[in-house]
C-alpha cells in the first residue's frame, strides 16, 4: 500500500498537480505576507473585506469573553446558546423563508441536505460543474446521480423527461459557480422542476452577501419563494465561517432530525456564531456593498479581456484567466508573485483538464489598486507564458 502511495504521489509531482499549503500570515486579509514577503490578495473569498470590519471583530471578542471558545457538543444535546437561535431566525427573515439551521462548513451542509432528503429511490439532478460538496452529498445519500451538462437547460430538460417515471426527483445547482465565475440559468431550472414536481437545492455559497441585496441569487433572480431549500455561507462575502441552511417549516424540521453532519458535530464557537450575527447586520445595513464589488470586478474582467486574456463567461467576482496547461498556469502564478500580487492557481480535478487557471477573487477592499493589478497582467502578457 505504501509503494502505491508514493507512485501516486510522484505522478502528482510529474502533472504539476502536487497540492502544498502556503506558508502565510493573515490569509483573509487585503494583503497576504509569505516568507516575509507581502503580496496583494487575489485568492481570498474574503469578498468584502468584512473580516476586517471592527464591528466584526468586536462581536467575536465579546462572545469569546462572555461564552467561552467551545460549545461544548451537538445542539441538539447541550451546544445551543440563545445567539444561535438569534442567528437562524435574522437569516430566516434575511432569506423570507420561514426558518433557518445554521451548519459548522457548507461541506457539511451539503452532505447533510442530499443524504437526508435522498435516497437509492431518489434521482438527483446536477450541475456538471457543481461543488465537490455537492457531489459528495449525493454519493453518500445512494441516489441515482444524473450530471447534466453545465447550465445546459435542454440537456437537464431532456434527462428529467428520461427518468420521469422516477418519483422524487431533486435539481441541484450552484448559483454562482466558485471556479468559472458565470451563474446558472435559475429561472429555467425553477419552470421545470415545477414541470416534473422536483425539489429544487441551490448553493449560494458565493453568491450570498454578494446579489440580492446581500441575499442571494435566488432573491437577485425574483425567484427567492420558488426554491425549497436554499443553502449558504458565511464563510466568504460575510467575512467569518459556517453555513446556513434556509427553507420553510417542514424542510428544517426534517434536516434537524435527519441531518447527520448536524446532529453529530459540536456546533460552532459562540464567537463565530456572534461574528455571523454582526456580518448579516453590517450587510443588511449597507445593502449597496454587493453591487459595488460586482460593478470593480466587471471593470477589471473587461480589461483583461481587452488585453486577450480568456475569462470564461464569468460575470460575477470570480474571474478566471484561463491558460489551459497545469505547468503554464504554475508558471503564471510565480510570475504574479514576482509582481506582488498572489492568486490562486487552480489546476485538474478542481477544474476540467485542459482549463488550468488563475482564479481571481475581487473584493471590496482591493479598489484602490486596480492600476497595479492591470499592470501586473499586463506583464504577463508580454512576457508569453
Amino acid at each position: 500500500m505504501r509503494d502505491k502511495i508514493k507512485k501516486k504521489l510522484n505522478e502528482l509531482h510529474e502533472q504539476h498537480l502536487f497540492r502544498t499549503m502556503p506558508e502565510m500570515s493573515e490569509g483573509a486579509g487585503k494583503f497576504v505576507n509569505i516568507n516575509g514577503i507581502k503580496y496583494l490578495n487575489l485568492a481570498s473569498n474574503n469578498y468584502l473585506g468584512l473580516s476586517e470590519v471592527e464591528a466584526i471583530r468586536s462581536a467575536s471578542a465579546e462572545a469569546v469573553m462572555k461564552l467561552g471558545t467551545t460549545s461544548g457538543a451537538s445542539r441538539i444535546v447541550t451546544g445551543n446558546y440563545s445567539i444561535y437561535d438569534e442567528l437562524e431566525h435574522k437569516t430566516a427573515l434575511f432569506k423570507q423563508t420561514e426558518k433557518a439551521l445554521v451548519f459548522n462548513s457548507g461541506y457539511a451542509a451539503n452532505l447533510s441536505i442530499f443524504s437526508a432528503f435522498a435516497d437509492r429511490n431518489t434521482a438527483v439532478f446536477s450541475d456538471k460543474l457543481n461543488h465537490a460538496s455537492i457531489i459528495d452529498g449525493i454519493i453518500l445519500s445512494g441516489a441515482k446521480h444524473v450530471r447534466y451538462k453545465h447550465n445546459d437547460v435542454s440537456d437537464l430538460a431532456a434527462l428529467l423527461e428520461k427518468h420521469k417515471d422516477i418519483k422524487d426527483k431533486i435539481i441541484a445547482t450552484d448559483t454562482v459557480f466558485s471556479m468559472d465565475g458565470d451563474v446558472c440559468r435559475l429561472r429555467d431550472i425553477v419552470a421545470l422542476a415545477k414541470q416534473y414536481g422536483a425539489l429544487t437545492v441551490i448553493d449560494e455559497a458565493h453568491a450570498s452577501g454578494v446579489f440580492g441585496r446581500g441575499s442571494g441569487y435566488a432573491h437577485e433572480s425574483g425567484l427567492e419563494t420558488s426554491i425549497d431549500v436554499h443553502m449558504g455561507t458565511y464563510s466568504k462575502a460575510f467575512g467569518s465561517f459556517g453555513a446556513y441552511v434556509a427553507g420553510d417549516a417542514d424542510i428544517i424540521d426534517y434536516l434537524r432530525n435527519r441531518g447527520r453532519s448536524f446532529i453529530y458535530s459540536t456546533s460552532l464557537p459562540p464567537a463565530v456564531i456572534a461574528a455571523n450575527l454582526a456580518a448579516l447586520n453590517y450587510v443588511q445595513d449597507n445593502h449597496d456593498i454587493g453591487y459595488r464589488l460586482l460593478d470593480f470586478s466587471d471593470s477589471i474582467r473587461g480589461a483583461l479581456r481587452s488585453m486577450g486574456f480568456d475569462t470564461g463567461l464569468s460575470v460575477t467576482q470570480i474571474i478566471p484567466v484561463i491558460l489551459g496547461a497545469n505547468e503554464r498556469v504554475m508558471l503564471a502564478k510565480e510570475f504574479l508573485m514576482e509582481k506582488g500580487i498572489y492568486a490562486g492557481a487552480i489546476r485538474p480535478p478542481t477544474v476540467p483538464v485542459n482549463t488550468a487557471r488563475l482564479r481571481l477573487t475581487m473584493r471590496l477592499d482591493v479598489t484602490d489598486e486596480t492600476e497595479r493589478i492591470l499592470d501586473a497582467f499586463r506583464a504577463l502578457k508580454a512576457s508569453g507564458i
